[in-house]
């Protein structure tokens, strides 16, 4: 694809998507860096769920923490959350640089655990319009945390008091007394004041209601293990194949590899490179995994033994026979 580096970099990444899907490759997590993270949500994050992908996103630092909020529920990296998170929680990550984001110290670790019991749930994911369901943390019949202001709304009396076996993780894990606690303002506001995800179990997000925050959401709690898990193993391929491109055998990134000028020349240069390097990759893919146990014998045909010529022409052939 021809085009100016660095521009309509979302757009041509679904331009690069959109073969996948007609081939019949699955899709997964879309992994992108900031760089994909900062396009308008119309040039990536929407086409790029519309195409079946769930993203995975990094931030730049001026863009971690609350991001905004949806029907007056905060945006915190990506994640719809409720509106008592504790403050500590939410700006957990607020003004961290790269270096404290790729190597998560034991305190922020902690916090954004602490924070997952607080985010909105997923009820209901992405329609054919793109809306997605989102329910309550205090809602369900396995609530994450345990809220005094959906009691009161919901009208949920106290649980029953039940036996709880103290060696069962799992047992001790589910009993409210195990959940955070939100605590509301004294007085709560009125009904009417409260934000929607308080006053029903769940709310629908068009993929508008965000408006141009909807290039920040993400499909995975960021910094969570999961995010971690899927985010790193994925750039971590990548890197290690712009590493391979710039290796030894073809060298992309010298110069003296692509001495023609002009961008157009440059880009099928560059081309020709990768599709050179896809081949090894393969070769050397099917090497490892397809090796041969014994040796491959080609079959020979048998050759009829050579006849002396009597001056006749073989029929079905023109030329003429060759002189005496």
């Amino acid at each position: 694809m021809l085009d100016t580096p660095h521009k309509r970099i979302g757009a041509n990444a679904i331009a690069t998507l959109k073969p996948l899907a007609t081939l019949g490759f699955p899709t997964g997590f879309a992994v992108a860096d900031r760089a994909y993270t900062d396009q308008q949500p119309g040039h990536f994050a929407q086409p790029a769920r519309e195409l079946g992908y769930r993203l995975a996103l990094d931030y730049k630092v001026e863009q971690r923490g609350v991001q905004g909020s949806v029907h007056d529920s905060p945006l915190i990296d990506g994640s719809p959350a409720c509106p008592l998170m504790p403050d500590r929680l939410a700006q957990a990550t607020t003004g961290l640089d790269d270096a404290a984001i790729r190597a998560p110290s034991e305190e922020l670790t902690a916090l954004i655990a602490a924070r997952e019991p607080y985010l909105l749930r997923l009820k209901q994911s992405a329609n054919a319009d793109g809306a997605v369901r989102y329910q309550c943390p205090a809602a369900g019949t396995s609530p994450s945390i345990t809220c005094p202001r959906f009691d009161r709304l919901h009208q949920r009396g106290p649980s029953q008091p039940t036996a709880v076996d103290l060696t069962d993780a799992r047992q001790r894990a589910a009993h409210p007394a195990a959940k955070p606690r939100v605590l509301p303002p004294q007085p709560d506001l009125k009904a009417g004041q409260l934000p929607k995800i308080c006053r029903q179990h769940t709310i629908t997000v068009h993929k508008d209601d965000l408006g141009h925050l909807d290039k920040f959401r993400q499909d995975l709690a960021y910094l969570s293990s999961t995010w971690i898990g899927t985010y790193k193993s994925v750039r971590a391929n990548t890197e290690g194949i712009n590493g391979r491109l710039k290796g030894h055998n073809l060298d992309l990134g010298d110069p003296k590899n692509r001495l023609a000028h002009g961008r157009v020349a440059q880009t099928i240069l560059v081309a020709l490179l990768v599709t050179v390097a896809n081949d090894h990759f393969l070769d050397q893919w099917r090497h490892i995994r397809e090796p041969q146990d014994e040796p491959v014998t080609l079959a020979v045909t048998p050759q009829a033994p050579a006849q002396p010529f009597d001056g006749i022409p073989p029929a079905g052939h023109s030329r003429p026979p060759p002189a005496p």
